[in-house]
Order: structure tokens, then C-alpha cells, then sequence
């Protein structure tokens, strides 16, 4: 086995691991509540997805918000159709689109998950501090903005 450095930044510098550890260490605390409901993580983005949206959106919305392949997008929108969370509407004059949109019983399961929710921010609120999480938020958002920008510039050119 060489001892050779390799030529990349160290394991523990690694923006993708640190991003997935602290996903992890965040989603730790939100798990419990989910399965109490019956809910996976994807379908609760989902739904949470589908609360936030003042209207109707198309599933290609809905993937790109939620971080989901399309395909694990229809299958999870299928299973909560299924269980009656969520309406389906075919757009007018295309058929092959449609429209989701909480159902009542969609809106109330995520009226009961919210203060749930909610305690657990302020859970990590108190742990990290609302200013700090507040940065960080603004700062994620900011990496994400100016990455999609370079992507799109590189699809440009």
C-alpha cells in the first residue's frame, strides 16, 4: 500500500461529505415524528413540497423542489394519491401533464406533523444558535444559486 498523498483535498475537507454528515445529524431529528405518521422522508418533501405552493405544480416542479428524480417523484406521488394526500389534475390541452395539490386530508397530516416540525427547529435552534442556522441557510442557498449559475453558463457555451 503507497503512502503517497493523493492529489485531492483531505477526506474530512470533502463539501460533499460534510454536507451528507450534516444532513444526517439534521434528518436524526426529524425521523421519529415521520415514521410516527407513516411517511418516509421523500414522501414528507413531497408534501411539504405541496403545502409551500400557493398552486397547483406539475411534477417536473415538484422534482426539481424537492431534490427527487422524476421517477421517484411518480412513484411517490402515486403512493400519496393512493392514500388520498394528494390530487391529480391533467393540465387542459395536454393530457400527458397533470397538476398536484394537497388534498384535505394532505393539508391536515401536515397541520398535525408541523408543531412537530417546528419543536424540532427550535430544538436545533437552541443547539446551533438562530442566528448561526439563519447564516448557514443563507449561505447553502447562495452556494446553490452560484453553482447553478456556473452549470448554466457552462450549458451556454
Amino acid at each position: 500500500m503507497s503512502t503517497e498523498p493523493l492529489p485531492m483535498r483531505p477526506f474530512s475537507a470533502s463539501l460533499p461529505m460534510a454536507l451528507l454528515l450534516a444532513r444526517e445529524a439534521t434528518m436524526r431529528r426529524f425521523r421519529p415524528s415521520l415514521a410516527e405518521h407513516g411517511l418516509t422522508e421523500q414522501q414528507w418533501r413531497v408534501l411539504r413540497a405541496l403545502a409551500s405552493a400557493d398552486q397547483p405544480i406539475e411534477v417536473s416542479v415538484l422534482a426539481e423542489r424537492t431534490a427527487l428524480l422524476a421517477p421517484s417523484v411518480t412513484r411517490i406521488v402515486a403512493r400519496l394519491a393512493d392514500d388520498g394526500m394528494i390530487r391529480r389534475d391533467a393540465v387542459v390541452g395536454d393530457a400527458r401533464r397533470s397538476t398536484l395539490a394537497l388534498t384535505t386530508r394532505g393539508r391536515r397530516l401536515v397541520t398535525r406533523i408541523a408543531p412537530q416540525s417546528e419543536a424540532t427547529y427550535a430544538g436545533i435552534e437552541a443547539a446551533f444558535g438562530a442566528d448561526r442556522l439563519a447564516a448557514l441557510l443563507d449561505e447553502l442557498d447562495d452556494l446553490t444559486v452560484v453553482l447553478d449559475a456556473v452549470d448554466d453558463a457552462r450549458e451556454a457555451s
